[in-house]
């Protein structure tokens, strides 16, 4: 009865299903042009009510087209698609089980993986990291693709929505692809700027404090335009 259920449910809204799959592939080939992965690294998926597309293993992503669209349910089991599903999978799961996330992008972004083998928490060097819920922490090493990583990844971002992942990149969720790609690049930004200040000969960066952090968080809830 269950495989019937999610059947059911992915025939359900096919239009929408596409809507959203072109998105992700939009936003993954967008990770491509901005230099926050290489090749076939990193992934991106979005949640349809209790179904997730995501990104297929190994794929270019611009090779990708709408035939090609990959959805799992929440328990991993394929329900659309012929494309095996990233091996990241676990981590994206993890994620949509256990927050309100709609969206997550993984990358490879080369200053949060630099920041990552360098220290447990990236040093609160802009009010930007308000935005992700607080100092990011980087989670613990582990194979990728694994249940351990999914594990240490949820929890470096408990009470964040963003961390690093040791020697290996980022992972950021949000309510929509364009918030979670922009929390992504928000990320690399700071940790190329934490670098950039660090690297400095003679010189410490000044850090924000925690009054500070959350100040700027309560001002950043309401930014942008209202509808």
């Amino acid at each position: 009865m269950a495989e019937q259920r999610w059947d059911t449910e992915a025939e359900r809204a096919p239009a929408e299903l596409e809507q959203v799959w072109s998105a992700v592939v939009a936003t993954a080939r967008r990770t491509v042009t901005d230099g926050l992965v290489v090749g076939t690294s990193g992934n991106v998926s979005a949640r349809v009510a209790d179904l997730v597309l995501v990104t297929p293993s190994g794929v270019p992503y611009d090779r990708l087209t709408p035939d090609d669209l990959t959805c799992v349910d929440l328990a991993g089991r394929q329900v659309r698609g012929t494309l095996v599903p990233t091996s990241e999978l676990p981590m994206h799961l993890a994620v949509y089980r256990t927050t309100d996330a709609r969206a997550i992008v993984h990358t490879h972004a080369v200053h949060a993986t630099a920041v990552s083998t360098l220290v447990p928490e990236l040093p609160p060097i802009h009010y930007m990291t308000g935005a992700l819920g607080g100092p990011v922490r980087v989670a613990p090493y582990a194979t990728y693709g694994t249940d351990e990583l999914a594990e240490n990844m949820l929890r470096a971002l408990t009470d964040r929505s963003g961390c690093l992942l040791q020697n290996h990149g980022t992972i950021t969720y949000g309510a929509t692809l364009d918030q979670a790609y922009d929390r992504t690049a928000q990320l690399e930004w700071m940790c190329r700027l934490w670098l950039t200040a660090a690297g400095v000969p003679g010189l410490t960066p000044s850090l924000l404090t925690q009054a500070q952090l959350t100040q700027a968080a309560e001002r950043l809830r309401g930014y942008g335009q209202r509808k």
